[in-house]
């Protein structure tokens, strides 16, 4: 069975569902404990920031180290800096394991790729922060097509994005395009983090 009770908190404390199902804030929006439906305090704007930094961040399932990496990455494209920190995001062979339908998280997906169980362009890859290029293909290894975890991934959450294509019955996907913005998750405000960030520089 998988642990889920640290996404749960999380999640219900961040008042946004991380594992991008909604299932963790059908019970209660509100975070853990006796004091989590009390009225608080309207945030700051820094406050704002690091919410949505931490829903962004918590989401993809990377540390701040990685995180920050990544945007410094994104600033320095040609590319409006929030787009193009989704996309590299998005790049990430875990999300895309994910994304393709392999596994119902992306923490699981994380799993899959460092237990050597998936190829990028017919080799191994067991880097879960890999970053993935368009027309990509990223398949799950022969000797692993019969994981249950995989099988019953497909089974439960059938890939649905439309910048990646996948065939099912070979248990591979390709990598079609960067996604656009309305493709992604529309509760995150990029703007929130640009700003974060700005303050550190």
């Amino acid at each position: 069975m998988r642990f889920t009770g640290s996404d749960y908190k999380r999640s219900r404390r961040l008042g946004f569902s991380t594992l991008e199902t909604g299932e963790e804030l059908r019970k209660r929006s509100y975070g853990p404990g006796q004091h989590g439906n009390a009225r608080k305090r309207k945030p700051s704007e820094y406050g704002k920031q690091l919410v949505e930094k931490q829903k962004l961040r918590h989401m993809y399932g990377v540390n701040e180290r990685q995180f920050r990496r990544l945007f410094n990455i994104a600033i320095k494209s040609t590319e409006v800096t929030g787009i193009a920190f989704f996309r590299i995001l998005e790049s990430r062979l875990d999300n895309l394991v994910f994304r393709m339908g392999f596994s119902r998280t992306r923490r699981g997906a994380k799993q899959l790729v460092n237990h050597g169980h998936v190829t990028v362009n017919g080799k191994k890859v067991d880097i879960s922060s890999y970053l993935c290029s368009v027309n990509d293909v990223i398949a799950i290894r022969e000797s692993s097509k019969n994981l249950k975890v995989i099988k019953e991934a497909l089974e439960s959450k059938p890939s649905s994005v439309g910048y990646v294509k996948v065939d099912a019955a070979k248990l591979e996907g390709i990598f079609l395009r960067a996604p656009e913005r309305n493709e992604l998750p529309q509760d995150i405000v990029e703007a929130q983090i640009i700003e974060y960030y700005n303050r550190l520089l």
